[in-house]
């Protein structure tokens, strides 16, 4: 049997995460049990404190035990933790060496959410893929450099570390440490029970691109405005270098560093989003929205949409669109 300890933090944390794992990691033992099996997981809530204060004071969670009553556990489950990080490290703090200290013993991490930004604080994730919500991404990278973040991803898996993208992906991570543990069939019965999509594997087609501006490059943001204002136009990179007497080189360089996209990548994303917002609410064919948004190529256009977003223009404009479905 696997010991599976699910944290529960000190200060604003997801409920939802903490309360979700351990109805669904038991149920898979109820589920194993009455197919004759033996239960596959012992679920405990562990903390650093005998009771942690949730949502101001609107719920208490009591931890089945503390971390110094856990001296061997096999796998740990991070919940998402909100609030200003400085501060949840430190009310959180006894909790990183105990983490550090299993891992290195052979336990198996998962963060869920946000809870990367803790995790990596561990330094555990340092040189490896990451998942969390897109939402915090840009964030994410500039506080973990050392971390490669696929921020379109909904879960990775590396070298016994599990992370999940924004929100509710966690289910799906759930579904396949299941999978890996317990087999198809019981993962299979998990999703229709709690009616999770299994075999999802993109948050893509929920990301909605704001831009990189959290940065200092001042010319670098000159060029994310220009783009963001005349992207149906046809823009070069040497039309940028030369706007903001740059060399191209060094253009490129720069903005790279800031923003995590290449020049290109930001123009695509760019005219991709206003593709998206036109699709989720017009009644334009996918022609027209491709012509407004600058490409002339449909099968460029779809290429690029696809791989932005996870889907066809097509398939996004009937998953966002309602009135768009119905004509």
């Amino acid at each position: 049997m696997k010991h599976l300890s699910i944290i529960v933090p000190q200060g604003h944390s997801s409920m939802v995460n903490i309360e979700g794992t351990h109805q669904i990691m038991n149920e898979v033992n109820s589920i194993l049990k009455s197919m004759g099996r033996e239960p596959l997981f012992k679920v405990q809530l562990v903390g650093i404190a005998r009771e942690s204060s949730q949502r101001n004071g609107l719920f208490t969670i009591s931890p089945d035990c503390l971390i110094g009553d856990v001296p061997k556990t096999d796998l740990i489950v991070i919940p998402a933790i909100y609030g200003a990080p400085k501060e949840l490290m430190e009310a959180n703090a006894p909790f990183i060496p105990w983490i550090v200290e299993q891992y290195t013993n052979g336990a198996e991490v998962v963060s869920l959410c946000i809870a990367s930004f803790f995790l990596a604080a561990t330094g555990l994730l340092s040189g490896k893929q990451c998942a969390t919500h897109w939402i915090a991404a840009n964030d994410f990278r500039a506080l973990f450099p050392d971390v490669n973040l696929v921020d379109d991803k909904i879960m990775t898996e590396e070298d016994g570390i599990y992370t999940s993208g924004g929100a509710y992906s966690f289910l799906n991570l759930l579904l396949y440490i299941i999978e890996k543990y317990a087999g198809r069939d019981i993962a299979v019965i998990i999703s229709k029970t709690f009616m999770i999509d299994i075999d999802r594997n993109s948050q893509s087609p929920f990301i909605m691109f704001q831009g990189q501006k959290a940065h200092e490059d001042e010319p670098v943001k000159k060029a994310q405005e220009f783009i963001e204002k005349n992207f149906q136009e046809k823009i070069t990179i040497d039309q940028l270098a030369s706007m903001l007497a740059l060399g191209r080189r060094n253009m490129e360089r720069r903005f790279k560093k800031a923003t995590a996209n290449t020049v290109t990548e930001y123009i695509q994303r760019v005219k991709i989003e206003a593709a998206k917002k036109n699709l989720e609410s017009g009644r334009k064919n996918i022609n027209e929205v491709m012509y407004e948004v600058g490409y002339s190529d449909p099968k460029a256009f779809r290429t690029t949409f696809r791989k932005i977003t996870g889907l066809s223009p097509l398939e996004y404009r009937n998953k966002y669109n309602k009135e768009a479905v119905m004509v």
